[in-house]
């Protein structure tokens, strides 16, 4: 038997929307339209404004690239858990280089938490299908 439709969607949107944001925030936030903020975290690490932006830049590139994961591997656990964990990094990162940051509106908690627990409902439901394959 195939996983349900409703199962194949729900997955596929959530893989999707992971995909979406890890473009956007690559591109705009750190390669088109340097956000003073993020050059700001790397400043704040001990990193010279020039080597600021382009460790911004490259880190734009990863996020892009790490968004197109999402496209390519659409039932991968380890993928997510790495989603998992990054978010959760960044945000203790945001937290003791920027802490200003965790209290502006659309700050890294709700950005971060909210992908975090796509992430998390992938899992279960890709676990969920696992199940349902091994049951028959």
């Amino acid at each position: 038997m195939t996983p349900k439709p409703v199962f194949i969607q729900s997955l596929r949107t959530i893989q999707l929307t992971l995909a979406m944001l890890w473009l956007y925030q690559g591109l705009i936030p750190k390669i088109l339209f340097q956000s003073p903020a993020e050059i700001s975290i790397w400043q704040n690490m001990g990193f010279e404004l020039a080597l600021a932006k382009i460790l911004v830049g490259l880190f734009g590139g990863c996020e892009i690239l790490f968004g197109l994961c999402f496209l390519k591997w659409n039932r991968s656990i380890f993928l997510h858990g790495l989603n998992i964990i990054g978010l959760a990094g960044l945000l203790l990162l945001i937290a003791f280089t920027a802490p200003l940051q965790l209290t502006a509106a659309f700050n890294p908690v709700v950005m971060n938490t909210a992908m975090l627990m796509l992430s998390v409902v992938a899992i279960q439901r890709i676990l969920q299908e696992e199940q349902e394959v091994l049951k028959q």
